[in-house]
């Protein structure tokens, strides 16, 4: 009698097989938020990952309008300048990561959550130096950020921002 394995891996099952790998690469957006995270996004993308994108989104100063359709054809910058279009840049991920610095306004939070809610993208915020923010400064950023991040991070270094990025299979 043929054992299972055996048969398993006989010419007759091959036909059965899916010779492709089990999962494909996530796609990962990473946009930092304001301009203190810039540098540290900067340090980040100069390490591998697996499929990560780093993007600026430092640019935006107004708040977004109520029930205005422009507001997720905003722009973005990828870290050499060049921009980018908000809904191309999300279409495809699997995931987009929002950097902060604890106290700094991140108006381009909600923009960017409410394309990412359109598009069905999950979302996460990484708040970094909420150990040396006060209270005040950190509650005013994490109240614009946890609207829209399905999981909100606040972060006591650059190094535990990688390791999430890490964790996040970036």
């Amino acid at each position: 009698m043929e054992s299972e394995s055996a048969r398993a891996s006989s010419a007759a099952e091959s036909r059965f097989r899916i010779d492709d790998p089990n999962s494909r690469p996530r796609v990962v957006k990473v946009v930092v938020l304001d301009r203190p995270s810039e540098a540290v996004a900067e340090r980040l993308a100069q390490e591998r990952w697996n499929g990560a994108s780093f993007l600026t989104a430092s640019a935006f100063c107004a708040e977004p309008r109520a029930n205005d359709q422009l507001a997720v054809r905003a722009w973005l910058s990828d870290l050499s300048g060049r921009t980018r279009h908000l809904l191309d840049e999300i279409d495809g991920a699997d995931l987009v990561i929002m950097i902060a610095s604890a106290g700094e306004s991140v108006p381009a939070a909600a923009i960017i959550g409410e394309a990412c809610s359109l598009e069905r993208v999950a979302t996460t915020a990484l708040v970094l130096g909420g150990a040396s923010a006060t209270d005040q400064a950190l509650s005013r950023t994490l109240a614009q950020l946890r609207p829209w991040a399905l999981m909100l991070v606040v972060a006591s270094s650059e190094a535990s921002i990688a390791d999430m990025l890490r964790a996040l299979r970036a």
